[in-house]
């Protein structure tokens, strides 16, 4: 009996190792939970085109935009556990939009499985050109002195931006009306004319307008500065301390995939993160690289997901 269990466990394990060197035999789908030009869509593009070099097949991106970004992540829960569906994670999916949304489709651990961390990233903090404050402190200054007059917009309900303001609301006592787009392209463009005075954006949707003096950037919203903003503080050193609200977009897959292939998926994810190509989009919009084990991107889902679970039930915010 000891001497069948043993050999059944050497054939599973034979097959199993079978199975990964022969992963991918087909294309690749990779679903974007979030519109085309989105921070999200654009990390995944990216990543797909190289990926498709290390793994030999096609990755096809499938933008599946809607339901607080709950529409491509259940998508990606009910497909079969092979890795040929894999998802693209954003902060806003996996530790936000959870702790709105009443009742999911789907349960964060019990349905996904973590690959890889993708992008650490961080927000700009920008106001309207017509709005006459010129750092972090003038701006709570001034919303202190007007209050409920201002309008911080954002890409969505429930998106980075929006619960960034919140916490920066309840970090400074200050009351800024929070005005939902479908988009972050909108919400900018109504920022650059005035018709809306505060954003929290992501870098990569942002930073060319902020350069080109199109919108007043006043601080990023991480721990530490951005590479493309060097010369500009972070909110906690503008004035807010201890404010952090960085972002993070990573791959996931349906739970149930063959170890085996989740760590060669994560393998080609972190080459793929030190190409040329990444590198170089890096530099330009002040993200950094994720990478690491799908260990480690399981507990960075763990942490934020409470600290924003924390903020949200403190505003009293919900989705329907």
């Amino acid at each position: 009996m000891r001497r069948l269990v043993l050999t059944t466990i050497a054939l599973i394990c034979a097959c199993r190792a079978a199975v990964a060197a022969d992963f991918p035999d087909h294309p690749i789908r990779l679903i974007v939970p979030q519109a085309a030009g989105s921070a999200t869509d654009n990390a995944a593009r990216l990543l797909g085109a190289v990926l498709s070099q290390e793994l030999g097949q096609q990755v096809i991106i499938d933008d599946r935009p809607g339901g607080a970004l709950t529409i491509g992540l259940d998508l990606v829960a009910k497909a079969p556990p092979d890795g040929y569906t894999l998802g693209m994670g954003p902060i806003g999916a996996l530790a936000i939009t959870r702790h709105m949304v009443k009742k999911l489709p789907y349960t964060i651990e019990r349905d996904f499985q973590p690959i890889a961390l993708v992008t650490r990233g961080q927000m700009l903090l920008a106001v309207s050109p017509q709005l006459p404050v010129k750092s972090v402190k003038d701006l709570i200054a001034y919303a202190k002195a007007h209050p409920g007059k201002l309008t911080n917009a954002s890409s969505s309900n429930g998106s980075p931006g929006h619960i960034g303001g919140e916490l920066f609301k309840f970090m400074t006592g200050v009351q800024i009306v929070h005005v939902p787009y479908r988009g972050g392209a909108l919400a900018i463009q109504d920022l650059m004319a005035g018709r809306v005075d505060v954003m929290f954006e992501s870098l990569q949707s942002i930073a060319p307008f902020a350069h080109a003096g199109k919108v007043h950037a006043l601080a990023v919203t991480a721990d530490h500065r951005s590479p493309a903003f060097p010369d500009l503080p972070t909110v906690a050193e503008a004035g807010v301390p201890g404010y952090d609200a960085a972002t993070w977009t990573g791959v996931i897959a349906p739970a149930g995939v063959p170890r085996p292939i989740v760590d060669k998926l994560n393998a080609a994810i972190n080459r793929a993160l030190k190409s040329p190509a990444f590198l170089q989009k890096f530099e330009k919009t002040g993200d950094e690289p994720g990478g690491g084990t799908p260990e480690e991107f399981a507990a960075t889902i763990a942490k934020d997901s409470a600290k924003w679970g924390d903020v949200i039930a403190r505003a009293g915010i919900k989705l329907e």
